[in-house]
């Protein structure tokens, strides 16, 4: 029987933060302790803040590889398997900008700050258990609508 591990692909975390190193969002997608997290967080800043622009924006990270992507002032990383499709998840990313940017009319880091929460429920629409969910962002745009409405 086949390993199904081998064609399994999920996003390990995902990580905004700005360009001083402060975490604005973190969600990890596999078990770690906290000072490991600590760990990786501050790894991946390094990583990406220091990057040439001129070089792509997929960096090796242990044995798992890192893709990111810089809007203003913020770092969106995402670390995936080393087989993974860069171009995918580096699509996934903007795509959770545009959305970010369209729920709060335009986003900044205060946005991410002050409604953490819905952050992370737009997130949670948008990627489950490490695995993509939706990718339509009509449907999740109307989802989190919804969502509004109830509170």
């Amino acid at each position: 029987m086949a390993d199904t591990r081998d064609t399994f692909q999920q996003i390990r975390f995902i990580l905004l933060q700005n360009r001083q190193g402060k975490t604005r969002l973190a969600k990890y997608y596999v078990p770690l302790e906290d000072s490991e997290k600590h760990k990786v967080e501050y790894e991946v800043h390094r990583l990406v803040v220091n990057r040439d622009p001129k070089f792509t924006n997929f960096v090796e990270f242990r044995t798992h590889k890192v893709i990111y992507r810089r809007y203003a002032g913020l770092f969106f990383s995402m670390c995936v398997d080393i087989t993974d499709n860069e171009l995918a998840y580096l699509e996934c990313i903007h795509l959770f900008v545009e959305i970010l940017d369209h729920f709060f009319s335009n986003v900044c880091e205060l946005d991410l700050v002050f409604n953490f929460h819905k952050v992370y429920l737009i997130l949670d629409e948008f990627i489950l258990a490490g695995e993509l969910q939706e990718t339509s962002k009509r449907a999740i745009i109307e989802r989190m609508g919804e969502l509004e409405k109830l509170e």
